[in-house]
């Protein structure tokens, strides 16, 4: 494995902007027009090998600028050349939510905008009528960001074809490889040309789906970005010990003292999410929640909400937890802890985003030590525990207790659901990994990325 440092990549002297990568005139425009002084390591590495049609594995941290990686040499490739007649894709990024996929969407559409020759991009996602988006797909598309089972009832209504597919993209690519996506992710890999570009992005890699990457791709560019002290998000972490009960109120306190205009607050279920916004509300507090089992109509405008400031506190689930970029926000409350250390990054990286500095504060009581410290322990974290005044917690840890209820990785409804779907049609009572035929293993070449100097 060809392993080589930033440093060997940039020799001194070399000054690294979008215009060394490649990029043309009209991306670069685009690029000035969003005040994108210069590339960020991910995309300095990632550019040149996409636009040379080389398999990419990235992992870098959240607020990295990886969709950009991704999109401005998609686009520069797209305009090059024309599409095929017929209900056909060229380029396909593949998103585990709605919300990620709608705000990747827009990326290409912003970053495209200069193009001397229109690209259409399409983005298709479930919870809205599939009619208008089976309408838009006539003539096909040059570009389609998609949630795995809408693109799927697309395929079953004939509406698209993936026979074309030149590109696949996976962003939060750990996610698609979850089991609750494997069948939807296989099915759609088999329909899909075996010669073809991937690009494969996300903060983390957990060991259980490097094998599984490893098969998808051929003989790529390994890209890691390591979370140094120069590169790694300003983010202030803090743990403040509280009882149950008292959380909400503690929330409504810290809101209060430090002047919070916006808060990302995450907690484990739908139902807390509701129940906490209301009893903000009724303090005047502005409150809306955000989860899977709203409405998609209901989903977007909370969002928009939040991002405009029309709302100062979004409390949601773990769907807001993946790559959802929200200008200069200021602080994510983990009001329950996340179910695996894996989530704790993606969460607390809604903050000290592009630069800016931001606060993770985590909520802690007598039967969540033990998995708080599991989470420390991961990311390398000692964090001292803090107690605010007139809420000093009453409950006292027992000695060599669970993990406060946390028992792993809890799955949601649609995973399971996805599961026993996978199962069945399998027809076994359980789908082991082996069975997500993502092709042979190839060796790997790694690039490690470093700050240079």
């Amino acid at each position: 494995m060809e392993r080589r440092s930033w440093s060997e990549c940039n020799k001194p002297g070399d000054v690294m902007t979008f215009a060394t990568l490649g990029l043309s005139e009209f991306l670069l425009r685009a690029v000035a027009a969003r005040n994108y002084a210069e590339p960020t390591p991910v995309q300095a590495a990632a550019i040149p090998a996409i636009l040379r049609g080389a398999d990419v594995w990235a992992s870098a941290q959240t607020g990295s600028g990886k969709t950009a990686a991704f999109a401005l040499p998609l686009l520069q490739r797209l305009s090059g050349s024309r599409r095929a007649r017929g209900r056909f894709v060229r380029s396909l990024v593949l998103v585990p939510t709605r919300e990620l996929a709608a705000q990747i969407g827009e990326s290409f559409r912003r970053y495209g905008a200069s193009l001397p020759e229109p690209i259409k991009i399409l983005t298709v996602y479930g919870g809205v009528s599939i009619n208008p988006q089976m309408m838009a797909l006539g003539g096909g598309a040059d570009v389609i960001v998609a949630t795995p089972g809408r693109l799927l009832d697309l395929v079953d209504h004939n509406a698209v074809s993936l026979s074309a597919v030149e590109t696949l993209v996976l962003d939060e690519a750990d996610r698609l490889f979850d089991l609750g996506f494997a069948a939807e992710l296989t099915r759609l890999l088999g329909l899909m040309p075996a010669d073809r570009q991937n690009l494969l992005f996300s903060a983390t890699f957990p060991p259980a789906v490097q094998g599984l990457a490893e098969g998808l791709l051929r003989d790529p560019v390994r890209i890691d970005v390591p979370s140094a002290p120069a590169t790694k998000p300003d983010i202030l972490q803090r743990a403040i010990e509280v009882d149950p009960p008292r959380r909400t109120q503690l929330l409504r306190h810290l809101i209060e003292t430090n002047g919070w205009t916006r808060v990302l607050v995450f907690l484990a279920t739908k139902y807390a999410t509701e129940h906490v916004a209301e009893k903000l509300r009724k303090a005047g507090i502005e409150a809306t929640a955000l989860h899977g089992e709203l409405s998609q109509g209901a989903r977007t405008r909370a969002l928009a909400d939040f991002k405009a400031s029309k709302v100062q506190v979004l409390l949601a689930t773990d769907v807001a937890a993946r790559g959802l970029d929200i200008a200069q926000l200021p602080v994510v409350v983990n009001f329950d802890l996340p179910r695996s250390a894996t989530d704790y990054t993606h969460r607390i990286g809604r903050t000290g985003r592009a630069g800016e500095s931001g606060i993770a504060i985590n909520f802690v009581s007598a039967g969540t030590h033990a998995h708080f410290r599991l989470i420390e322990k991961r990311h390398g974290l000692d964090l001292p525990r803090e107690q605010i005044e007139g809420f000093e917690p009453e409950e006292e840890e027992v000695p060599g207790s669970a993990t406060g209820g946390v028992k792993g990785k809890r799955k949601s409804k649609k995973d399971k659901l996805r599961e026993a779907t996978a199962r069945a049609a399998a027809g076994e009572t359980e789908a082991p990994k082996e069975k997500f035929p993502l092709g042979p293993l190839e060796p790997t070449r790694r690039f490690v990325i470093r700050r240079m100097r």
